[in-house]
């Protein structure tokens, strides 16, 4: 007698809506014009609702005002500004926060992940993936040691990381609701995007692309900036780091039982004076490396306890301000008879 085996069923998701574009910015007046002119274009070959949700992150320059005054076209713009800047994490937070639609694209503000690709983005989805990781096969425009200590990066955030992250992509992908939702629901305050947006897992698919150049303005995120983020990915994803410390203390430990066991044979039976002075700073030293190397460990951690526990928002929204798309406006326009 045959055996029938199951076979596993392809969700089939109803045709989408509408569609938001989350895209965080800080001091990206030279960007602004440029942004827009892409995103026109290309949302004027996707055949959903477009929603655009632009969040300032305390912005010094004019960008805000350059938001204000655009009238889109082709999408309508939802533009929020926070009270001051609260770091990238916080905005894009923000942003998800405000979406209603049934898939969401994640934006950097700089274009150097194209717009272009959210038609081939918004096949995959359609295709099953609900999420959609954007993969940088080249880093165009950037400087041989930011490659190099990105990829060395994320091979130990791999290694380190209990969560699955996937290597050499940003915050450039795309979302269904779903995990939309699930991703609002967490809660927390010690904010690492890259993480927090592979937590849910689900379904997912990976296009690879190649990152361009900016072609105006400069970026926001020195050496110093994303040092301090890579050490919150590290801490927020996982808790080798604290058993590393605990292994480094019993390895010393294990190294003075050994060498003083040495000390002690060598003396007693070849009669060789103990080493004063120099053995001693060194052992010191080293043990004392250690130990400020496990309290900055502990620190890491106890640090975001501490900032966790007070409660405090993410981000305080100064303003909002939402435009419907020029071409909408006029169909609602022509219906009423105005």
């Amino acid at each position: 007698m045959r055996t029938l085996e199951a076979v596993p069923q392809k969700d089939v998701k109803p045709a989408a809506s509408k569609l938001s574009i989350v895209i965080p910015l800080f001091n990206e007046a030279e960007m602004i014009a440029h942004l827009f002119l892409r995103l026109e274009k290309v949302t004027q070959l996707i055949d959903l609702k477009t929603e655009v949700i632009l969040i300032d992150d305390g912005s010094t320059d004019n960008s805000w005002l350059d938001i204000c005054n655009y009238t889109p076209v082709n999408f309508d713009l939802n533009a929020i500004t926070l009270s001051r800047n609260f770091g990238k994490e916080a905005a894009l937070s923000s942003g998800l926060q405000a979406v209603n639609s049934d898939v969401v694209i994640i934006l950097d503000a700089d274009c150097q992940d194209p717009p272009e690709l959210i038609p081939q983005m918004l096949d995959a989805w359609n295709n099953g993936a609900e999420v959609v990781n954007m993969k940088r096969r080249t880093r165009i425009g950037e400087t041989w040691l930011k490659r190099k200590t990105a990829r060395l990066y994320y091979r130990l955030l791999g290694v380190l990381s209990e969560t699955p992250i996937p290597e050499n992509v940003g915050d450039f992908r795309l979302l269904s609701r779903r995990v939309v939702d699930e991703i609002n629901r967490m809660g927390e305050r010690n904010l690492y995007m890259k993480g927090i947006l592979s937590w849910p897992g689900f379904h997912q698919s990976t296009i690879e692309y190649e990152r361009e150049a900016r072609v105006a303005g400069t970026t926001k995120w020195s050496y110093w900036r994303l040092l301090l983020l890579a050490i919150s990915g590290i801490t927020a994803f996982s808790n080798k780091p604290l058993r590393l410390a605990s292994w480094m203390g019993a390895i010393v430990a294990l190294s003075s039982f050994v060498f003083a066991m040495w000390v002690m044979l060598r003396t007693l039976i070849f009669g060789d004076p103990v080493s004063g002075y120099p053995s001693m700073m060194i052992v010191i030293l080293f043990i004392g490396g250690i130990q400020l190397i496990t309290i900055g460990i502990l620190g890491e951690y106890v640090g975001r306890i501490f900032t966790e526990v007070k409660g405090r928002p993410n981000y305080i929204i100064r303003e909002s301000r939402t435009k419907v798309a020029k071409t909408r406006a006029q169909e609602i326009q022509h219906q009423t008879g105005a």
